[in-house]
């Protein structure tokens, strides 16, 4: 017995270690585990051996990359408190034979792609305070959990669940946190967790939930963080509500509330977020809003009929980090102390009437990394010192009135992930700079819809998405090596002359598209582009009888290709 010491005096020792060495295999997968019969258990990795006599009470293997599944003789351990094997990749059922740990206490199966039903067993595990089983596949129903009377914590985010919440969770009066949210449940929440005073946590988003926001959670005085984002729940914002004094986060976007910001939120002074977007919401934002001097996030966009100017009192929000009022009916601008708010790192004002050139009052709001102004109604040019804001990771400026020509600075916002600058009126030369944005995403870069002219900078052509039509370019680079554009469109510029046999350098390109040009001569060297899917020459001046070169037709990607005259209405109007 090198496992288990004095094997003779401690049976369920040796026991304990006989069921881990069956499970053992099954578990890990092709993980690896030190458990051995050779080894004193006390030494097995994630297993913890006390108790008088001794006996296995814990096993932890979070994060240990295992892709088994889980063993039923586990449930076997029948002195275990702890079993924690989150973060793996396991697979399969959870064995029913896991209700007869009587003594367990905490259980983290979550971040697995475990599948199946709850075991209606785990109704006899009356000793649980923790029940973990988030971010799987489980399905079916919430089985009865009345008997768990000691259960503190609950969470079963992001399964696959069904059949509502159970009315019975209200009888376990030690419940503090409930997560159930990312499940298709459906269903009212229940008015029985009414009675659950100790209450300070309930996470129900998108669970496809209906009815009334209840008032009732006005009683819970313990409630620290409400998110029911994401469901189909009607109502005003209960008034009962103003009781939450310790309240610190109130999610209630994306659902279908109506009626006004509550003024009594301005009193619910541990606030450090609201989420109200998304809503029928109307009227103005109380001025008593200004008093929650924690507040670090401000959602009240995408409520169309919400109106009246910001109240000055939010320039007392010192520690406001998200500022969202986009789609809303806000008047009266950008106000000047928005630019005293030097937390903010989001602000969105997307389709806000700023009637306005670009507000300089974000000029010195050095952490900002999203500025969002898409279709506010800016004019003017876009100032240099933009790119001196060296956080920055999104800039939507599109659907504006904005002229002038790019700053070269953006190209040192090293951290941009998105660009929109479209449908503006912008002029002038692209500056070759913007080729240093390394970070875009696919779909982070758009200048079309401009009247951008010139020269197509070469360093452009490592952007992976480039889109410049509708513009008034007129040069493409006759030397380009194997950049990484995969699609280009610039239809619809002023584009002449033979296409530059350069373009057939560009080997990772999927879509091309030169429709709506000038454009008389199609080189051969297209034919290299192996990866085209799509390729669109029309509307330009080829002259009548061009033929199309060999390698294009052989090209075995090639899945549309549009090649015709210059048609009477050429689709180049905006």
């Amino acid at each position: 017995g090198v496992a288990a010491p004095n094997p003779l005096s401690n049976p369920g020792l040796v026991s304990d270690c006989a069921v881990l060495m069956h499970a053992k295999d099954t578990l890990r997968g092709t993980a690896s585990l030190n458990w051995d019969s050779g080894r004193a258990i006390a030494s097995w990795e994630g297993v913890t051996v006390g108790g008088s006599p001794k006996r296995v009470e814990k096993v932890e293997l979070a994060y240990r990359g295992l892709n088994g599944t889980l063993p039923s003789s586990i449930g076997n351990l029948s002195k275990l408190t702890t079993l924690y094997l989150h973060h793996n990749e396991l697979t399969g059922g959870i064995p029913a034979s896991y209700g007869n740990l009587a003594n367990l206490q905490s259980i983290n199966l979550g971040t697995n792609r475990l599948t199946g039903r709850i075991p209606s067993t785990f109704s006899n595990l009356t000793n649980l305070r923790r029940l973990m089983l988030y971010h799987n596949q489980l399905d079916g129903d919430i089985p009865s959990l009345a008997r768990l009377v000691k259960l503190t914590y609950l969470n079963l985010i992001g399964n696959k669940l069904t059949g509502g919440i159970p009315t019975e969770l209200g009888d376990l009066s030690e419940l503090s946190d409930i997560r159930l949210g990312l499940n298709p449940l459906g269903g009212t929440i229940p008015s029985s967790l009414s009675r659950l005073s100790k209450l300070h946590s309930l996470y129900l988003r998108s669970s496809q939930l209906t009815g009334a926001i209840p008032s009732w959670i006005g009683n819970l005085r313990d409630m620290r963080s409400i998110n029911f984002i994401g469901n189909e729940l009607t109502g005003e914002i209960p008034a009962e509500w103003a009781n939450l004094s310790k309240l610190e986060r109130l999610q209630l976007g994306a659902n279908d509330l109506d009626g006004g910001i509550p003024s009594f939120i301005g009193n619910l002074s541990n606030l450090t977020e609201i989420d109200i977007a998304g809503n029928k919401l109307s009227g103005e934002i109380p001025a008593s809003i200004g008093n929650l001097s924690n507040l670090k996030m401000l959602h009240v966009g995408w409520n169309w009929e919400l109106s009246g100017s910001l109240p000055s009192s939010m320039s007392r929000l010192l520690k406001l980090e998200n500022l969202n009022v986009g789609r809303t009916k806000i008047s009266g601008g950008m106000p000047a102390w928005v630019g005293n708010l030097s937390a903010l790192k989001i602000i969105v004002f997307r389709g806000v009437p700023l009637n306005s050139g670009f507000p300089s009052q974000l000029r010195n709001l050095s952490k900002l990394e999203v500025i969002d102004l898409n279709g506010a109604r800016l004019s003017g040019s876009i100032p240099e010192w933009l790119g001196s804001l060296s956080h920055l990771k999104t800039i939507d400026l599109s659907y504006n009135q904005l002229n002038g020509t790019i700053p070269s600075s953006l190209g040192s916002l090293s951290k941009l992930t998105r660009l929109y600058l479209h449908r503006n009126k912008l002029n002038g030369t692209i500056p070759s700079e913007l080729g240093n944005l390394s970070n875009l995403e696919y779909d982070g870069f758009d200048l079309s819809h401009n009247e951008l002219s010139g020269d197509i900078p070469s360093q452009l052509f490592n952007i992976r998405r480039l889109d410049l039509s509708h513009n008034e370019l007129s040069g493409i680079p006759s030397r380009l090596g194997s950049n990484l554009v995969s699609y280009l469109d610039l239809q619809c510029n002023d584009l002449s002359g033979g296409i530059p046999s350069s373009l057939g350098n560009l080997s990772n390109l999927t879509y091309l598209d030169l429709a709506g040009n000038e454009l008389s001569g199609i080189p051969s060297s297209l034919g290299n582009l192996s990866n085209l899917r799509v390729l669109a020459l029309n509307d330009n001046a080829f002259p009548q009888g061009t033929t199309i070169p060999s390698g294009i037709r052989n090209l075995t990607k090639l899945q549309e290709f549009y090649f015709g005259p210059k048609s009477l209405s050429p689709g180049c109007g905006d």
